[in-house]
């Protein structure tokens, strides 16, 4: 076999097991290898290699046959570790781990600090005398640095080599040397050193030396403030982290919160572990948690961990805490065997593996229960089976969510072998049920019994607030402040107290370490500053709010505030106020200083006076008096004494008065009573105070039935001495109200009876009448429930000050009639029941302040008042801003409500409909806003059976109330109606609809435009137009994202009048709206078509005419249906042939022919629109009407001229070109009156008629002008003349004669369309119209003709260049001849003879429409020549 196949890495077979042992006993780990070659074995404490020769008889190390021990002799606490065993040979190495936790045995040591174990005896007859001197103070350091307290230990007889027992204890808890704390002694002094400053180093430290004799203690407390925070406003580190309830891979992590947040709250805490051995921190949960305790699980079954816990707020992560101490992950079981109160001191403990057995399956694991819930975690605990076979069992935990039967594994991955267990991500409120089962190599056991449901969320409630917090002097750094519990406060761990100095508003802690009592010595404190304090209470759920704050404390000795005198100074003012055979009473005043705390009484001594020399002073009371008169008794008659008195308190007796002066002990005779005494000033303010005095201690021969009081200046003269009241009062106070602001009095009182008036009291001190800052009075009070009491607020309070009620200025010690209750600087006086008996003056005075008192006067008015508000609050309305109304809402909804001005969450209502009530339902819905007060029901709809009466009935507490509606009648339909109307609106909106039906709309240009405003509409949706009931076409540019749809109507009249509708519509429904133009509907729309023509229309003008004065004004838009009258002088015109209206386009206008005298004055134009109407106004007469009347004048004058002037009204062409031997006719048309002279020119020289030249004028209108043979002389330039009186005009023709071109048959002069000249040739004109058809041009225009006559072809060349010059004249004529209208020319030829003849013309062709030629536009024609020539 080969060698080498043999070779393995080291395995353990048997592993060390984790140990928990006592102190001083012994402990073995042992583990078995296998390997090959053989492993070597080295052990390890915390990672350091265990040498045994370096610590003989501490570590014994064994090998023998593969099995390994190390045996550890008398552990200590610093043997607590983890220790390690590695086995390593040349195919690898392995190692294993186990932890040792040494615990010490300490019995009843922590409870309180021990009686010494010998008692007090003397051995030997020795007798030891100790004292502890130079010992430490109240110390203060911060986390971090070391301290040091020491003391002086004086031990008499000193004995040489004699070491008392010297022990240190921290909060009565016995401190032991550890890495945290040394201590040490010297022979004559003991050290404890605080190495590493922690919050749990804080607390009161205690040096117990103690002897064969006896014990001396010596204590001081010491504070411990937090290290600076690393991040800027981070909390400050958690403290006094535990481990509880350790398991095998289970243990629970508690601490407590500290007491500084920085600032802002803290949200959670992390909880950090460390093995045992290594310096890695790992942390434990996620996400803070707020609760202080934590379960970590996951632990490794025989390692040792220990924890720390760091804190974190929004500004960030507090430093971490102290750690805790080492924890062993080990099984319960084996660590409540080595916590039994019967394990030896010594001996020896060796733990072994036992050899599993298989095939039994576990039972049930017993007593399951959840002991401990929070809104983060759930802890099960429960006991391991009692069938569970010889092997290891591990554990599966299931839940089920309440109220279902489905269970689910928690840890499906890897069973806990502890019998404890932590669940998380519970979802918070819900209730869950739990069961557990064992497992083991042989199956899955049965489940447990399941717990009960039980709630996720945090069962330990945070503790209420501390209540009053009284703080009481001590030293002059230091306050005594005491609280009342925390009520029903669950698993407190204690208080935090702060302080701060009056008006800083900052609050620092006077611990870091949470007391438990509710009394603390807040030290540190600065020596005459003000402090006010508060406290914080918590347990594991967290700090309490705080309490409220104390009342201002000045920091100074408690007794004599810093004075020397600690006792009262001393009284004065001794009075005699009886005096009988063998006593006298004596009166005194107070001492102007009380000391640091109450008077508690006076002592009287006495000595007798014999002539003029002093005796011996005598007690004349062994136990103090309170009030300040005394009856010295057993004194001789008729013998002179001297007194003299001295005020306590708790500080002692103090110095004497100084002798009184000497009274002689005689019974007093008079008949008058004697002074009275104790006159005391209160409720002093600018104007008033109240005096208070006792009656006479001597009547008198009667009773005293009355008192006078006198006043007077301070510093005034005895005789200014004057009375206040002129008739006497009967009871032992009295306001006086005659004072003046400033000033500074003195009193006294005098009493009479019937004998007369008696002798004066000894006179106040004086008195400043002023209010002082900070005066408050009595407010009086009726609460809810009717209760009246009396408060009385002061802000000035000292710690021993107290609230004394008085009626008539007598304490009230009897609370049949009133109750008082205090609390802070306020004070309550309650009347059980008031009544005629509590009629008087109630007073509050509060003692050890400057004068702070007021009174209240209860009188019968004003007992009456109270009575009836009483009532009022007793038995209570509950005010209602509204009473109960009715509104509709959407849909038709109904809509009951008002709403109460001030009602609690508490309050009740009840509907009510005819005296039934109604409930929640589906007809019925209800609602109350608790926080505005509102109370509404609400009804789909209203049906006949809900016509009658509605009512609310509140009750909020006492108080009642009720609102009723009354729905009947015409006021029911009608509501009715509209919720009806408004149900089927609100149905008719679901689909497209129209949010604005069909209206019109007048523009200002007269346009009618229907519009409609539409919603809820989609693409599909579409608008379709009609009117009568036919569809016409809307406007198809606007889109139905502008929501209003137009109808255009530009130019209304009353073929428009009808009803129109539109209707929208689309899968979900349509809706219709509908406009009726029809009769008064088409009448109002035509109306606001009038008023917006009659506001556009622009003043009246005067326009002048030929025929008279026009009036005219211009309209934007004129419509014949429009409607207007004309006034003359506010009389409506009769219109006549001389007086006439019209319109021409937009112009409105008023005609006057001939105007006359008669037609001056005011004229108007009314434009009647159904309404008002509107008249535009102009004023013809004076200047005005003289300007227009001579312009018509002149206008007339002209137009008669223009009529009648000569003029050739047409019939000549421009240009006429003819052959030569040929003959022209031309005829014109002439007009005139008178008729015109005609006279014929050739180039500007009169033609004379004669054979050649043919000049004729028929009918006094046809001029015409013939030449019976043309030649070429004949060419030039023609004109016709015709004047008459009135004007004059000419008209030219170009003649331009060319050579001869044979037969050119008929030539026409023709027109076409435009009134061009179109020469056209043929053999022979058809008809007689064809032979005279007129040339002529378009109407009212002049243009110029070109007529060309051609010779035979044989003539053309012997006249070409005649021709030619022809036509360039003819061109230039043409463009400078101006236009005219001619007649067409007929050319015929008879025989070989051409003749040229004009049309005639009638004279109505040669006027027409009566204008004048120079006013009808012209246009030059165009000539057509021949084919074969140009154009001109």
């Amino acid at each position: 076999m080969n060698k080498d196949s043999l070779m393995h890495a080291p395995e353990f077979v048997i592993k060390p097991r984790s140990h928990t042992v006592w102190e001083k006993q012994c402990v073995r780990l042992h583990c078995t290898v296998s390997g090959w070659p053989d492993p070597r074995v080295v052990w390890y404490k915390n990672n350091v290699t265990i040498d045994p020769m370096a610590h003989p008889g501490k570590y014994k190390l064994e090998s023998s046959y593969n099995v390994h021990s190390l045996e550890i002799n008398r552990c200590d606490f610093d043997d607590t570790a983890q220790y390690r065993v590695s086995a390593m040979n040349s195919k690898g190495e392995l190692s294993s781990f186990a932890s040792i936790v040494v615990k010490r045995f300490k019995g009843e040591v922590e409870e309180a600090l021990p009686m010494p174990r010998h008692g007090l005896i003397s051995e030997y007859g020795i007798t030891f005398d100790t004292h502890i001197v130079d010992g430490f103070g109240v110390s203060f350091g911060r986390e971090g640095e070391t301290m040091s307290l020491g003391a002086t230990v004086i031990i008499s007889p000193n004995l040489a080599r004699y070491q008392p027992e010297v022990q240190w204890y921290r909060d009565d808890v016995l401190l032991q040397p550890s890495k945290w704390c040394h201590m040490h002694w010297s022979g004559d002094k003991a050290t404890l050193t605080l190495t590493h400053l922690n919050k749990e180093d804080e607390g009161l430290y205690t040096l117990r030396i103690t002897t064969k004799s006896k014990y001396e203690t010596y204590s001081a407390y010491v504070f411990v403030r937090d290290a600076d925070a690393e991040v800027e406003g981070a909390p400050g580190a958690p403290l006094d982290v535990k481990c509880q309830d350790a398991n095998k891979d289970y243990v629970i992590v508690t601490w407590k919160q500290p007491a500084v947040d920085g600032g802002s709250s803290i949200l959670g805490y992390f909880v950090d572990r460390c093995e045992v051995g290594t310096t890695h921190w790992s942390q434990c949960n996620d996400t803070p948690i707020k609760f202080a305790r934590f379960p970590v699980t996951g632990l490794v079954e025989g390692r040792s961990y220990t924890f720390r816990v760091r804190a974190v707020n929004k500004s960030g992560m507090s430093r971490p805490s102290r750690v805790s101490e080492v924890v062993a992950a080990m099984d319960p079981a084996d660590r409540a065997r080595m916590r039994g109160t019967s394990a030896p001191w010594t001996g020896q403990i060796i733990v072994t593996e036992e050899e599993p057995a298989e095939g039994v399956v576990p039972g049930k694991p017993k007593e399951l229960e959840v002991t401990e819930a929070t809104k983060n975690y759930v802890v099960l605990s429960w006991k391991p089976p009692g069938e569970r076979g010889h092997e290891g069992i591990m554990y599966y935990v299931e839940k089920c969510v309440s109220g279902t039967d489905s269970w689910q594994r928690v840890n499906t991955e890897i069973p806990v072998k502890s019998p404890r267990f932590a669940l998380f991500d519970l979802a918070e409120g819900k209730a869950y049920s739990f069961r557990v089962r064992c497992c083991n190599s042989a199956g899955v056991g049965e489940p447990s019994e399941a717990t009960e449901a039980t709630t996720v969320g945090d069962k330990l409630d945070i503790p209420s607030a501390p209540g009053r917090v009284v703080p009481t002097r001590n030293t002059d750094t230091s306050v005594v402040v005491s609280w009342e519990a925390s009520r029903d406060a669950k698993e407190l761990v204690g208080y935090y107290i702060e302080a701060s100095i009056v008006g800083s508003n900052k609050f620092e802690p006077c611990n870091n370490k949470p007391v438990k009592g509710t009394r603390f010595i807040c030290h540190g404190l600065v020596t005459g500053e003000s402090y006010v304090f508060r406290v914080k209470a918590l347990n594991a759920a967290g700090l309490s709010e705080c309490s409220q704050e104390s009342e201002a404390i000045e920091v100074k000795a408690a007794i004599g505030g810093g004075i020397p005198h600690a006792s009262p100074t001393p009284p004065y003012g001794i009075s005699v106020l009886e005096c009988v055979r063998d006593s006298m009473v004596l009166a005194w005043k107070q001492p102007t200083f009380i000391g640091g705390a109450d008077i508690t009484g006076y002592f009287v001594d006495y000595r007798e006076v014999i002539n003029g020399v002093p005796g011996t002073w005598h007690e004349a009371n062994v136990k103090a008096v309170s009030d300040r008169a005394y009856r010295v008794s057993d004194l001789k008659e008729n013998r002179k004494y001297q007194f003299q008195v001295r005020a306590a308190n708790m500080a002692g007796v103090g110095i004497p008065s100084l002798p009184s002066g000497t009274f002689v002990c005689e019974e007093w005779t008079i008949a008058v009573p004697g002074p009275p005494h104790d006159l005391q000033v209160t409720e002093v303010r600018a104007n008033t105070l109240v005096l208070l005095y006792k009656p006479p201690v001597y009547q008198g021969r009667d009773p005293v039935n009355g008192f006078y009081i006198d006043i007077k200046e301070a510093d005034a003269e005895e005789e200014a001495w004057r009375g206040v009241n002129e008739k006497a009062v009967l009871t032992n106070y009295m306001k006086i109200k005659t004072l003046k602001e400033g000033e500074t009095y003195v009193f006294r009182v005098r009493a009479q009876n019937k004998a007369g008036v008696g002798k004066a009291s000894e006179p106040t001190e004086p008195v400043l009448a002023e209010t002082k800052p900070g005066t408050t009075e009595i407010v009086v009070d009726v609460d809810d429930d009717g209760v009246i009491s009396m408060n009385f607020a002061c802000s000035n309070l000292t710690p021993d000050s107290k609230f004394v009620w008085s009626k008539n200025y007598e304490e009230i010690t009897d609370d049949t009639r009133i109750t008082v209750a205090t609390s802070g600087g306020k004070s309550k006086a309650t009347f059980n029941m008031l009544a005629e008996d509590d009629i008087g003056i109630y007073s509050c005075a509060v003692t050890h302040t400057d004068g702070a008192c007021s009174s209240y006067t209860l009188s019968a008015e004003e007992l009456k008042k109270l009575l009836e508000l009483s009532h009022d609050h007793k038995f209570p309305i509950i005010p209602l801003k509204t009473e109960l109304a009715v509104e509709l809402q959407e849909k038709g909804r109904i809509r009951f409500w008002l709403q109460a001005e001030k009602i609690s969450a508490n309050g009740k209502i009840e509907y009510v409909f005819n005296d039934n009530s109604l409930s929640q339902g589906e007809k019925y819905k209800m609602n109350f806003n608790k926080d505005t007060g509102v109370i509404e029901m609400i009804m789909e709809s209203l049906l006949p059976e809900d016509e009658g009466t509605f009512t609310f009935q509140l009750q909020d507490g006492k108080a009642t109330n009720q609102s009723s509606l009354v729905l009947i009648g015409d006021v029911f339909k009608g509501l009715q109606k509209e919720s009806a109307f408004m149900r089927k609106e609100w149905h008719r909106k679901q689909g497209p609809h129209f949010v604005e039906y069909l209206s019109y709309e007048v523009t200002p240009e007269c346009c009618v435009i229907l519009k409609c405003k539409v919603g809820n509409i989609k693409k599909e949706t579409v608008a379709l137009w009609y009117k009568d009931g036919r569809e016409v076409k809307g406007d198809e540019k606007l889109t139905f994202t502008e929501g209003v749809l137009n109808l255009e109507i530009a130019q209304i009249s009353k073929k428009d009048a009808g009803v129109y509708e539109i209707v929208l519509k689309d899968d979900r429904g349509q809706d219709t709206s509908t406009l009726n133009l029809t009769e008064q509907g088409f009448r109002d729309l035509m109306n606001e078509v009038f008023s917006n023509i009659a506001n556009s229309s622009t003043a009246l003008k005067i326009q002048s005419t030929d025929e008279g004065i026009r009036l005219y004004s211009f309209v934007s838009y004129y419509n014949e249906a429009l409607q207007v009258t004309w006034h003359h002088k506010d009389s409506a015109i009769a219109f006549t042939d001389r007086i006439k209206s019209g319109v021409v386009g937009e112009q409105l206008w008023l005609q006057i022919t001939e105007p006359t005298e008669k037609d001056k004055g005011k004229y108007a134009i009314e434009f009647h629109d159904g309404k008002g109407g509107l008249k535009r106004t102009v004023e013809l007469s004076g200047q005005a009407f003289d300007d227009a009347y001579a312009e018509f004048q002149r206008l007339k004058a002209a137009a008669i001229a223009e009529r009648n002037r000569a003029r050739v009204a047409g019939g000549l062409p421009d240009v006429v070109t003819i052959q030569e031997l040929k003959a022209l006719n031309l005829t014109c048309n002439i007009s005139g009156e008178p008729l015109p002279e005609v006279v014929w020119l050739k180039n500007e020289r009169e033609i004379v008629s004669d054979g050649h030249y043919v000049m004729k004028l028929e009918a006094g209108k046809y001029a015409s002008f013939t030449i019976t043979t043309v030649n070429t002389t004949d060419s030039g330039k023609y004109s016709i003349l015709v004047k008459n009186k009135y004007g004059t005009e000419s008209a030219d023709f170009t003649l331009v004669v060319t050579e001869g071109k044979g037969d050119l048959g008929v030539t026409s002069y023709l027109t076409d369309a435009d009134g061009n000249v179109i020469i056209g040739c043929k053999s022979r004109p058809t008809t007689p119209t064809e032979r005279r058809k007129s040339v002529t041009g378009k109407k009212m225009q002049k243009r110029k003709d070109s007529v060309i006559l051609q010779k035979p072809p044989e003539e053309k060349e012997g006249k070409k260049k005649e021709e030619k010059k022809m036509e360039d004249k003819t061109d230039a004529l043409s463009k400078t001849t101006d236009k005219k209208k001619a007649a067409p020319a007929v050319a015929s030829r008879v025989g070989k003879q051409e003749t040229l003849q004009q049309p005639t013309t009638t004279a109505d062709e040669a006027k027409p429409d009566d204008v004048p030629t120079s006013e009808k536009p012209t246009e030059k024609p165009q000539i057509n020549k021949g084919k074969n020539d140009q154009d001109e």
